[in-house]
């Protein structure tokens, strides 16, 4: 261990706010990926003061560091790569600073959970629209590194358009302040925006001003059922070319549905390969008349049923079809690969039919599922990684599913980032000279690189 690192960085932010004994410290070397790694030691701080000592202890010692959340992220980014790479756990900064009703907009601390935020906005008529799955537990600091979004993307936008600012320390331990706290402003370069995405290579953000969106008082559900992905994809174009966007148009393709069947109790059509799960929110005048123009989108040729939900118990009932299919795939497959990959809309019938291909080329199940209105796909390899050959037979599979992707005018991620499990596939995603931009402009926040190192970007 770095002696003199650690006694450096426990003077400057005190030993109760640091781990260092390697069982503590292993519980923070592993995310929601198949990776591990073992860290050097923990920081925990509470305040941004304690961040920009620690990152100025760093740097001065040339120790890389790593920012992280609860872990729920599926990349493999806030696993370290070695044993000399400090995890700082920003679990402690969980405080929401400020909500201010009037300008529509609460500051928060990075380690404050999706789901407090959500609480507290909604105690006041509002909220904020990323969603991910795993909001009740994920923190804000974890969205806005992965630019995760949820099912509501479709209509109110990811974390970059509903973040108005952001207070963040770069690799040499300067603090910056970038956005501003009005709905506009055009004053410099978009650090924002740059920053949301990019996996704390960049900064390490410890502060968050969210914009945040009425509540709509009402909402209606529809789920429609189709005899195959191409009858559905039409469905979702029909639909999104609407004036009237859902707030959730999510889908499963046939191998999800056969998982699902005898999962919970429902009339899904026996000859149902494809289903779309359609919620509509607004003011109770229009939801009759906006519900009514969607579901006649969604009567396209190929359609099977369409149940709408006239309570909220038929609505929970409708969506307890999609719930139920993380469970059952974790139950199949517990250590499945779940990719977020992404094509144009228009293409996601496409997309299956070469998924399937794949599938059968390689010998892998893979069921699809995702949010049909962004053309977000969460591709899932069923295999059992402790087979050699099944683990060979997938990572071929992976292998076609980026290169399908991307010859589809796609790109491998969506919302799940690409920390080291997607980075040796940025490079064929992204030409040579943005890339050469991008290193450069890590190397102006983080001169040393001691910020997350290994991630995002392959190497130069």
């Amino acid at each position: 261990m770095n002696t003199e690192f650690i006694n450096s960085l426990t003077s400057a932010i005190g030993g109760q706010r640091l781990l260092t004994d390697p069982a503590d410290c292993r519980a923070y070397g592993y995310d929601n990926s198949t990776l591990q790694g073992q860290p050097l030691a923990v920081a925990l701080p509470e305040t941004h003061d304690h961040v920009v000592a620690i990152v100025t202890c760093c740097y001065e010692h040339d120790v890389a560091l790593i920012a992280r959340g609860q872990g729920t992220g599926t990349t493999g980014a806030t696993v370290p790569l070695d044993a000399r790479t400090l995890v700082v756990s920003l679990q402690r900064m969980n405080q929401i600073v400020r909500l201010d009703r009037d300008n529509r907009l609460m500051v928060v601390e990075p380690g404050v959970s999706n789901q407090a935020v959500q609480d507290a906005a909604g105690a006041q008529g509002f909220f904020w629209p990323p969603d991910p799955t795993s909001a009740a537990v994920c923190t804000v600091g974890g969205n806005l590194a992965y630019n995760s979004a949820g099912p509501r993307a479709v209509k109110y936008g990811t974390p970059r358009e509903n973040t108005l600012a952001l207070r963040a320390v770069t690799g040499t331990g300067q603090t910056i302040r970038t956005g501003v706290s009005t709905t506009k402003g055009v004053v410099g370069y978009d650090l924002t925006r740059l920053l949301i995405g990019s996996e704390g290579t960049l900064a390490i953000i410890t502060e968050a001003t969210l914009k945040l969106t009425p509540l709509q008082p009402a909402k209606r559900m529809l789920r429609a059922e189709y005899r195959d992905m191409h009858s559905a994809a039409a469905a979702v174009a029909n639909i999104m070319a609407q004036p009237v966007i859902p707030c959730a148009l999510e889908f499963m393709d046939g191998n999800a549905i056969d998982m699902v069947r005898g999962e919970v109790p429902s009339d899904l059509h026996p000859q149902a390969r494809a289903l779309l799960m359609i919620e509509i929110d607004g003011s109770d005048a229009q939801l009759d008349d906006m519900t009514a123009q969607l579901a006649q989108a969604a009567r396209v040729e190929g359609v099977l049923n369409i149940h709408q939900a006239q309570t909220r118990a038929e609505a929970d009932a409708l969506w307890d079809v999609r719930k139920a299919l993380s469970p059952a795939l974790r139950r199949v497959a517990p250590k499945k690969i779940n990719e977020d990959v992404v094509v144009p809309v228009s293409r996601i019938p496409e997309l299956v039919d070469r998924l399937s291909d794949i599938s059968r080329k390689h010998g892998i199940h893979i069921v699809n599922f995702g949010h049909a209105g962004n053309g977000n796909l969460h591709v899932n390899l069923l295999y059992d990684p402790d087979d050699a050959d099944q683990q060979r037979r997938a990572e071929a599979s992976l292998e076609d599913v980026f290169a399908t992707v991307l010859a589809m005018d796609g790109t491998i991620s969506g919302e799940h980032g690409i920390g080291r499990v997607k980075r040796d596939w940025v490079a064929k995603e992204i030409d040579a000279a943005s890339l050469a931009l991008m290193h450069a402009i890590k190397r102006q926040f983080d001169p040393k690189g001691i910020l997350n190192p290994g991630k995002t970007l392959p190497p130069v």
